[in-house]
Order: C-alpha cells, then sequence, then structure tokens
C-alpha cells in the first residue's frame, strides 16, 4: 500500500508541474512582450484553468500529509522558508489575475506582481527541489539548489512558450515560438548538467543508475530524440505538437528523477516505509481518493475542452 501511495504522490506532483507549469511560465515571460494586448492575451490564455491546475498542489499535500506525515513534518521544517514565499508569490499572482482585466492606472503594478509572482514561485519550487535531491532538505541555498532552481525557471518558461504557440497567432504567436527555440536549449543544457551534478554528488543516485544501467539508458536518450523532435517542430511552424513534446520532456525528467531516488523520500533520512503512516490510516484513505480523483481530473478535462482553441475565440477569461 506504501507503494500506491507513493504513485499517488508521484502523480499529483507530476501533473502539478505539468498544468501549473506552463501557466507559471506564462507569467515569467511578461517582460518579453510589452504590448498591452499581447500581456492581456497572455493572461486570458491560462485565466480559465490557472487556479484548477492549483488543485493538484493541494492534492499533493494532502498525500503527502496524511499517506507519510512523517516526511510531511520533516519537509515542512526544513523548508518553510522557501515553500511560505511560494505560496505568498502564487497569491500575488492569483490577485493580479483578478484586478488586471479592471484596472486602468495600477495595470502595470498588477504586471508587476503576475510576473513576479510567477517567477518567485518557480524559483522555490526548484530550490525546494534542488535541496531535497542533493542533502535531504538540509542545507538550503547551496551552488546545485540554485542552478536546479533556474533550471525548473526554464522548464516552465519552455512550457509557457509552446502553450502561447498554441493558443495564440500572428506576431504574438511567432515571438512565443523563437522564445521556445532559445529556451529549448536551455533546459537540455539545464537538464544535462543537472542530471550529471546529481549522478556525481549524491552517493545513492550513482549507485542507482549504475545498478540498473541496462534498463535506464533509454531515458535520458528519448528525452535527446524528443528534444530534437520538439525543436523540428518548432521550425516546422507546428502549433500543437511543440506543447505536447514539452510536456513529454517534463515526463521523462520526472521519471529520471524518480527512479534515482526510488525507494527514498527524503534521500538519506527516510524512504516511503519509515514515512508512510499506518496501514489502517492508509485504507481509510482509500475511498475519498477513490472519489475525488476521478472528480478532479474530470473538471480538469471538462474545463480544458470548453475554451479549447485560439484565446482570440473568447475576449474574457471568466
Amino acid at each position: 500500500m506504501e507503494l500506491l501511495y507513493f504513485l499517488l504522490l508521484g502523480f499529483g506532483i507530476l501533473m502539478y508541474v505539468l498544468l501549473d507549469g506552463f501557466d507559471l511560465g506564462i507569467g515569467m515571460l511578461f517582460p518579453w512582450f510589452e504590448d498591452h494586448q499581447d500581456r492581456g492575451k497572455m493572461m486570458r490564455a491560462v485565466a480559465h484553468v490557472w487556479d484548477g491546475n492549483e488543485t493538484w498542489l493541494v492534492f499533493g499535500g494532502v498525500i503527502l500529509l496524511g499517506a507519510f506525515p512523517a516526511a510531511y513534518g520533516r519537509l515542512l521544517e526544513a523548508l518553510y522558508l522557501p515553500i511560505m514565499l511560494m505560496l505568498l508569490a502564487l497569491v500575488f499572482r492569483g490577485v493580479a489575475f483578478e484586478y488586471r482585466f479592471k484596472a486602468k492606472t495600477s495595470r502595470r503594478w498588477w504586471d508587476l506582481a503576475f510576473g513576479l509572482g510567477s517567477s518567485l514561485a518557480a524559483f522555490c519550487q526548484g530550490l525546494i527541489l534542488g535541496t531535497l535531491v542533493e542533502s535531504g532538505a538540509e542545507r538550503l541555498l547551496t551552488p546545485f539548489s540554485v542552478f536546479t532552481a533556474f533550471a525548473v525557471m526554464a522548464g516552465y518558461g519552455l512550457l509557457g512558450a509552446t502553450y502561447l504557440n498554441l493558443k495564440t497567432s500572428g506576431a504574438l504567436q511567432a515571438k512565443a515560438r523563437a522564445l521556445a527555440g532559445t529556451l529549448l536549449v536551455a533546459v537540455m543544457l539545464a537538464m544535462a548538467a543537472v542530471s550529471l551534478w546529481n549522478f556525481a554528488l549524491v552517493d545513492g543516485v550513482r549507485e542507482r543508475w549504475l545498478a540498473y544501467l541496462p534498463w535506464l539508458w533509454p531515458i535520458p536518450l528519448l528525452a535527446l530524440a524528443v528534444a530534437l523532435w520538439l525543436w523540428r517542430s518548432l521550425q516546422a511552424g507546428a502549433e500543437q505538437r511543440p506543447f505536447w513534446l514539452a510536456m513529454a520532456l517534463f515526463v521523462l525528467g520526472f521519471l529520471g528523477l524518480v527512479v534515482g531516488l526510488f525507494p527514498e523520500l527524503i534521500p538519506g533520512r527516510l524512504n516511503i516505509y519509515q514515512a508512510a503512516a499506518p496501514r489502517a490510516s492508509l485504507a481509510f484513505m482509500l475511498p475519498g481518493i477513490a472519489i475525488f480523483l476521478p472528480l478532479i481530473l474530470g473538471y480538469t478535462l471538462w474545463g480544458y475542452r470548453i475554451f479549447k482553441g485560439k484565446v482570440e475565440h473568447y475576449e474574457e477569461g471568466y
């Protein structure tokens, strides 16, 4: 049962990274789009889904608290500062969604809140990831954790740029596509650097990869193949394919991270069996998960289906 909850936790985190990643990325790309109309379209492209995307952050937090309370307590204590900064940044950008559409004289401040809030939230998420992988949440600001934070920002920027390529047209789409190409190069360099750095730095990761290398080598090769396909798709002017390939790149990166750490939940400190709640508590949670997980998936798919198509097809975000 511990393995089931580990998979549920991983699924929730992956869904959050994929779905909230592109709308955080759009916020980070704001400084590259100075035109007021362009910025309005960028916000409308995600205004109908951003809060639904963040549901997966809550879902992952609930699974971590209920199924692995020892890990939840340890992570919250060690990573309190970046977690609180991330939540404050998410609040700032959320308020910007509500006020920017109606503001006139203060619109530039809401633009600033949206861009800074998105950037700070993405940076904190990358910092938490790097701190967890490198030291089991013992050392917060290290060269590896800071570099991982910027790598995550570049990845979210790529997701945001490919999403804009999918949802917009004209000059805005062309600029987003050009940015996506630049960000793809940055992401691949960052993924290679973080992977090799992690391999050299963390003994457990290196041992697992070397022990299971014949089974794991397709992951980096597939990532490279997807990146090349994504590059060619951008050069060919494709609209939908680059976004899905950017998603696939994130899935492969996440898979490589998980297999390098499994079964550790906090590397060097707690594995999933040591951190798990009693079996009775895990069994008690299952009916609730069986009800709410399909509901979350259902309204997420419904929301995206309702607002499919280019952002020009609807003038208001809500």
